[in-house]
């Protein structure tokens, strides 16, 4: 299927009162954009952390608290998102999750479900300074790409975005599809994001499709703030916008943004476009000795 609807959301932080409220709100977010005859649903980074609000204020106040009371939920969540999938037929990148390892290391975890109900998972490459230096989220598993009938679909999570030879690996593995789900507490991190998503497509010469965690939170320590547009993004280039913007929404506003993928143009442009990036990439990437001139 090389022409499908994307639907990325710009979702709101909230408190649920119970699971079920939880599971009830994901579920119409679901249901409204498969009602749509969207293919492929995209949730931000952390999205998940809204259910510390099931817990005890003092676990609520507590990072470390948080992560540890989210790992009993961690498996209903997965398969939440995995039944919603598979009933409407969908692609579900699900919001990632702070998912602990044997070793007692959490990482930061996106699961990526199918219409099948199978799912696997990208771990975040590289960590924010407050991942680090307060929540102790470490590297996880390598990078991957996920073969689907919509296409070959690379993801990027937040930060990782920023990291262009991360994007260039998957690229080079056969992605012609990228996801940044991301979740940013002001708008320089968030136009950090979003910059780094239009570098990627025109790098790349594919769409770029961002989903950012949205509102506030004052209870959480982790997800107070968050701001952000939704945004489906593409090179300058034949079969795409001028400027590259093929969708995005309105900032900060809760809601689905839609666009119309059609990965003919992707293979096209990289095949025969006005510039050829994602061919010639090797010549601008090559590591010569600069010469330092003094002009004073």
């Amino acid at each position: 299927m090389s022409t499908f609807l994307v639907a990325t959301a710009q979702y709101p932080v909230s408190a649920p009162e119970s699971w079920a409220a939880f599971e009830a709100g994901v579920t119409r977010w679901v249901d409204e954009a498969a009602d749509r005859d969207a293919k492929l649903l995209v949730f931000p980074e952390y999205a998940s952390m809204v259910l510390p609000a099931l817990f005890a204020e003092a676990v609520q106040a507590d990072l470390i608290a948080q992560l540890d009371a989210m790992q009993g939920l961690r498996d209903a969540y997965v398969d939440l998102h995995r039944r919603l999938a598979r009933e409407r037929g969908v692609y579900l990148l699900a919001g990632s999750f702070p998912w602990r390892l044997e070793d007692g290391h959490f990482v930061n975890r996106a699961w990526f479900c199918a219409p099948s109900g199978d799912a696997a998972f990208q771990d975040k490459q590289v960590m924010t300074r407050f991942e680090r230096e307060h929540w102790k989220i470490s590297t996880g598993e390598p990078l991957r790409v996920f073969e689907t009938s919509l296409g070959v679909i690379g993801i990027a999570i937040c930060y990782d975005s920023e990291f262009p030879l991360l994007v260039r690996a998957q690229v080079e593995a056969g992605a012609e599809l990228l996801l940044v789900p991301s979740c940013t507490d002001a708008a320089p991190g968030y136009h950090r994001v979003r910059i780094a998503a239009r570098a990627r497509a025109l790098e790349s010469q594919c769409p770029v499709v961002m989903s950012p965690l949205v509102g506030a939170a004052p209870w959480s320590p982790a997800i107070d703030t968050n701001t952000g547009t939704a945004g489906v993004y593409g090179p300058p280039d034949r079969g795409f916008p001028d400027d590259g913007v093929i969708a995005q929404g309105q900032l900060d506003v809760p809601g689905w943004t839609y666009a119309r993928i059609d990965l003919a143009p992707t293979r096209e442009v990289r095949r025969d476009g006005q510039v050829l990036n994602l061919r010639h990439w090797p010549e601008g990437s090559v590591t010569a000795a600069v010469e330092r001139v003094s002009i004073t």
